[in-house]
């Protein structure tokens, strides 16, 4: 029997003892209700004498044409040549189906942990003060700095296993490093569930399989390069699911509507330098400022140092980064209930509180989620389902953690314009004075005169500084109104937090006594 050779996927060949086929450009997998290939057919005793034609071998007009055009081009039989079509057809037909056999299997093949492997991950997952072994590890795998942010956006990518994950914006100048930390913490997930995307259509989302984007890991580089697929991204966050209906030919040509639909949950992350153009993504997301202290300037070009003088050992990085994706592998979906929720309230000075508390739940959650091999198994009595309890010790480790988020969603000022002024608040300190000139401060701080007459014409808006004539000539300068106005914000939030552990700690308090 004659044999198809795909040894090449850009030119199959196919012989017959008469005839030559080559299929050039290989052939689609999509699409099962046509065969549309690019086909050479020539005689095999005369190679250099070939017909090239595009056809769709399940247009049966369009093959009988071809026979007949092949009969008289090449001087065959329509007899011969149509059953060789015919084999060939089948050959392909038979190709087509097992390399989507071999696809799925590809697709559902998960990795093994092997006996060592699960054992170092479950030890792990069991140990004392796990978040903190978590936030070293992620160090220890080459994450440089950023200790706050890198532990919450690994337990942001651990809720996608959730059936409300988590998501978050990285904002940064740039050159910051905001991609770089996203990717380097997603390496610690396992490849099976995540995926990155660079450059996104706005159809793009719809054409994914029902279940493949379930409960995995959506990278995003640059949201600037995103617009199109940013309404798809937020109904599949909020929703859990996106249709799409196309029209489609069905047989004898007729269009017919069919629905496409891709189902979550799915846990978002993106990075980009503009803050106010993705509010409504930002608004269902955790926003992630990122370090461009000096401090981290130093840690990274120390860590660079390092690496150019062969000082890092890669071994040891590789090794957190496998622990912590088999550390994902052991986590399971299970329920979680926070018997304590009724009794957390969020600061007052909070934006949007809704969204926000939700966030804030969603992450005690989370968290718990996470020690899940640390909690006591629960079973409901009417369901008979799997479920876990919230800790006040896992609360007081949430609280800790998203200080600096809830302190950023009550902040009147987007991140860069918050940053800079603090910058110059430090700066006029160590000067002992509130006073200053756009002229002073970009000499000093280095800031564009652009980008700083944008920052204070906002913060003279919002009524953090003010300006003062001077007595001379028609200049003017600036007055910082006060100093301390974010550090009583931050006050703020640290007392409705800690206001919330100790209601919660009295309430256990008082069921303990009525246990005993």
């Amino acid at each position: 029997m004659n044999q198809l050779d795909t040894s090449n996927p850009n030119h199959f060949k196919f012989s017959t003892e008469v005839l030559d086929f080559h299929i050039l450009g290989g052939l689609s997998v999509f699409g099962l209700d046509r065969m549309r290939i690019t086909l050479k057919v020539n005689t095999r005793e005369d190679e250099f004498h070939a017909l090239r034609h595009n056809i769709d071998l399940y247009n049966s007009n369009a093959v009988e044409k071809l026979v007949r055009k092949l009969a008289e081009y090449l001087e065959v039989g329509t007899s011969i040549i149509r059953r060789s079509l015919q084999e060939l057809i089948n050959h392909l037909e038979k190709y087509r189906i097992e390399l989507l056999d071999k696809e799925e299997d590809e697709e559902a093949e998960a990795y093994l942990l092997s006996k060592k492997e699960r054992r170092s991950a479950m030890d792990f997952l069991k140990s004392e003060k796990l978040l903190e072994k978590t936030n070293k590890q992620i160090g220890a795998s080459g994450v440089i700095g950023e200790d706050n942010n890198r532990l919450l956006m690994y337990l942001i990518f651990t809720s996608r296993k959730m059936d409300n994950p988590l998501h978050c914006i990285s904002f940064g100048s740039s050159g910051s490093g905001k991609t770089h930390l996203q990717s380097k913490v997603a390496e610690l997930i396992p490849e099976e569930e995540r995926l990155s995307l660079t450059s996104l259509s706005s159809n793009s989302f719809y054409y994914f399989k029902r279940n493949e984007l379930k409960n995995k890991l959506i990278l995003i580089e640059d949201l600037d390069g995103a617009d199109d697929v940013l309404y798809p991204l937020r109904e599949l966050q909020t929703k859990k699911k996106i249709t799409k209906s196309v029209v489609q030919k069905g047989i004898g040509g007729q269009g017919k509507t069919k629905n496409l639909t891709v189902e979550g949950p799915v846990s978002v992350a993106g990075c980009t330098t503009q803050e106010k153009l993705y509010e409504d993504n930002s608004n269902r997301s955790f926003l992630l400022y990122i370090d461009e202290s000096e401090a981290q300037d130093e840690r990274i070009m120390n860590y660079q140092r390092a690496v150019s003088a062969g000082q890092v050992n890669y071994e040891d990085q590789d090794y957190a980064v496998n622990l912590l994706r088999n550390v994902q592998r052991l986590l399971k979906p299970v329920r979680v209930i926070n018997t304590f929720a009724e009794h957390l309230m969020l600061p007052s000075a909070v934006f949007k509180p809704r969204r926000t508390n939700a966030h804030y739940l969603q992450f005690i959650e989370a968290i718990t989620f996470y020690y899940q091999w640390q909690c006591h198994k629960q079973y409901d009595e009417q369901t008979g389902e799997e479920f876990i309890e919230t800790s006040i010790e896992y609360i007081k480790q949430a609280n800790t953690l998203i200080k600096s988020i809830l302190l950023r969603k009550s902040d009147p000022l987007n991140g860069a314009t918050r940053n800079y002024l603090e910058r110059l608040k430090t700066y006029l300190a160590e000067k002992k004075d509130t006073v200053f000139t756009n002229q002073n401060i970009r000499k000093e701080m280095r800031i564009a005169e652009t980008t700083l007459r944008r920052y204070h014409h906002l913060l003279v808006q919002e009524g953090y500084i003010k300006k003062r004539n001077d007595i001379k000539g028609n200049s003017f300068s600036y007055e910082i109104v006060d100093v301390d106005e974010y550090k009583n914000l931050e006050k703020q939030i640290n007392e409705a937090l800690d206001n919330c552990i100790k209601r919660i700690e009295g309430l256990d308090n008082m069921d303990n006594r009525k246990a005993s």
